[in-house]
């Protein structure tokens, strides 16, 4: 498969775990840009971070035009999320791959179990 559609086919399925789900689509779009795409991890790591960004918000608006966002709600959320986000970002350049690895992969396995079970 040429690499523009890998491309757009690992977007399409991340904006379509994000929309259907509210988030998630970072969870397809990792493992897809370093296994099918080739990208390096930390690359994907980012480029996953900045893809989700504006998937998010436009998942955001539909919702919100649909009346399904309550924004007085969310705000507590946003602003942790930046904080955390922030915090993140500073110290993502020197941890060691293998520990964003098994950081990654213990959410991955928690938001299963957690779906899974309906906790």
């Amino acid at each position: 498969m040429r690499e523009n559609a890998k491309y757009g086919v690992t977007g399409a399925l991340a904006g379509a775990a994000n929309g259907f789900f509210g988030a998630g689509g970072g969870l397809f779009l990792v493992p897809l840009l370093v296994y099918w795409c080739g990208l390096e991890e930390r690359r994907a790591f980012a480029t996953s971070v900045a893809v989700i960004f504006p998937l998010s918000a436009l998942s955001a608006a539909l919702y919100w035009m649909q009346g399904g966002l309550p924004l007085a709600a969310a705000w507590p959320y946003l602003l942790g999320g930046i904080l955390g986000g922030w915090i993140a970002g500073r110290i993502f350049h020197r941890l060691d791959m293998i520990w964003l690895r098994r950081a990654f992969g213990v959410l991955l396995l928690y938001g299963g179990v957690r779906a899974v079970l309906l906790l």
